[in-house]
């Protein structure tokens, strides 16, 4: 038998049950983003039927963001404290409680109805804020360097599949039974998948369906296979802990990367949630046809997160260099979500679409954040690593929509709104260009 043969017949035996799991990531994600969209969705037909006023829709919907970014930090101790599977199970299963239990606001009467819907949302923010630097961790245990762009790609374009999946049947729910059944309905699905979870989700050493073959691949590739192992689970001190944390936020690599993932969400909570009003307001679209609309540039930022996680592993393996398959992506991504500036200077409603189709087309190639995470984050504390970034990139969630409304108040235009997202998109440019520079692993020095 020839070297190529043998090669090939190793390959053959190799198991690959890396990929139900990264199937499992993709399916919990929807859901994450499905929960984060009930509101949006039923809201209208909420606020109507419990008397709740815009002011009083702004604050709850701004409840999630909040407890989001500040869930980050102990979110992540808690998935190197216990692990993965552990946390991500009761994370699942305690945001899909909260969101169930909003179907039931309506027991409630004037300003109490207000607390409890807040409070449900900001519970909902805090049960999330393990999901994404779960996925991080579980992506670095189970998946070699040359895979990992693929893998991250995939449950981050979750975000994109969840609208176009859940957003009509959430809307159908609500227009035929009623916006309570929207929460019951998501929140019910939840719960069913956090055991389901439990069953398919194992420590890479723990899976019954890996053989040994992949996992010398998995480890081979970079993939920390031992992570949750008990030995690696040790408790440290308050006083080390922030010295991990210090050592992060001074390191110049993590800083340009936390700043890059700032830029990048600066576009999603501008799609999330101007983009919409921006076409009723500025193009003059009826709403049916602006949600039909948007579901265009959706499309396209899924097409794109899934292209750019395979044009970077593509790069991986052809060049070996994580700056070269990383960067590339993300900088020429983050290039191309610069032309919706160009829809200032156009008036034909299909070339707005399509600068925004191919805006949203760049930020799906560019959204590599989470693959850098996995790249980076020191094997110690790869929870709280990935917690501080998504805490960085979510702050956007908190800024970009309120500096984009006051914008357009002060100038009553959306032109000025625009520029602001571009000059984003180019800033996480510069960010990954001059600040990031060689992208590898942390190193941890111990305190003494």
């Amino acid at each position: 038998m020839n070297s190529y043969s043998q090669a090939e017949s190793a390959v053959e035996k190799r198991t690959n049950a890396r990929y139900w799991i990264v199937v499992m990531l993709f399916i919990v994600t929807s859901f994450n983003y499905g929960d984060r969209a009930t509101l949006s969705i039923a809201g209208s037909q909420m606020a109507k039927d419990i008397g709740l006023d815009p002011v009083g829709m702004g604050y709850i919907f701004s409840a999630f963001s909040w407890a989001y970014v500040i869930g980050q930090i102990p979110g992540g101790w808690l998935l190197d404290r216990f692990g993965s599977k552990r946390v991500y199970f009761w994370s699942i299963f305690i945001w899909s409680l909260f969101t169930l239990l909003q179907g039931f606001v309506d027991i409630f009467s004037g300003f109490t109805v207000i607390v409890a819907l807040f409070m449900l949302r900001f519970l909902v923010g805090l049960a999330e804020a393990p999901s994404f630097p779960g996925n991080s961790r579980i992506v670095a245990a189970w998946f070699p360097a040359q895979e990992r762009g693929t893998a991250v790609a995939i449950f981050n374009s979750a975000q994109y599949f969840a609208t176009v999946i859940f957003a009509p049947i959430m809307g159908w729910l609500t227009a035929q039974v009623g916006w309570s059944h929207v929460f019951w309905f998501m929140g019910g699905l939840g719960i069913i998948l956090s055991f389901i979870w439990l069953k398919v989700i194992h420590d890479p050493n723990d899976h019954p369906g890996v053989n040994r073959a992949e996992l010398e691949y998995m480890e081979q590739g970079g993939a920390l296979i031992n992570m949750d192992a008990k030995k690696n689970q040790q408790k440290v001190s308050g006083g080390e802990k922030w010295s991990q944390i210090r050592q992060l936020i001074t390191s110049r690599m993590m800083i340009g990367i936390y700043l890059g993932q700032y830029c990048i969400n600066a576009l999603t909570y501008f799609f999330i949630t101007w983009f919409p009003v921006y076409l009723v307001q500025a193009r003059g679209m009826s709403i049916l046809k602006a949600g039909f609309i948007a579901s265009i540039p959706a499309i396209c930022g899924f097409l794109g997160g899934v292209l750019g996680g395979v044009i970077s592993d593509w790069l991986m393996r052809k060049t070996g260099s994580l700056n070269i398959a990383r960067k590339t992506p993300i900088v020429l991504g983050m290039l191309l979500s610069i032309s919706m500036v160009t829809c200032n200077y156009v008036d034909t409603e299909w070339l707005v679409v399509f600068f925004m189709a191919t805006a949203f087309f760049g930020k799906g190639i560019g959204a590599l954040g989470w693959a850098v995470m996995a790249d980076t984050a020191p094997k110690e504390i790869s929870g709280l690593s990935g917690g501080l970034f998504n805490m960085f990139g979510n702050i956007s969630g908190i800024i970009t929509p309120i500096a984009i409304g006051y914008i357009i108040a002060a100038t009553g235009s959306y032109n000025g709104a625009l520029i602001y997202v571009g000059i984003h998109a180019f800033v996480a440019v510069l960010s990954y260009l001059v600040l990031v520079g060689n992208i590898k692993r942390i190193e941890l020095k111990k305190i003494a």
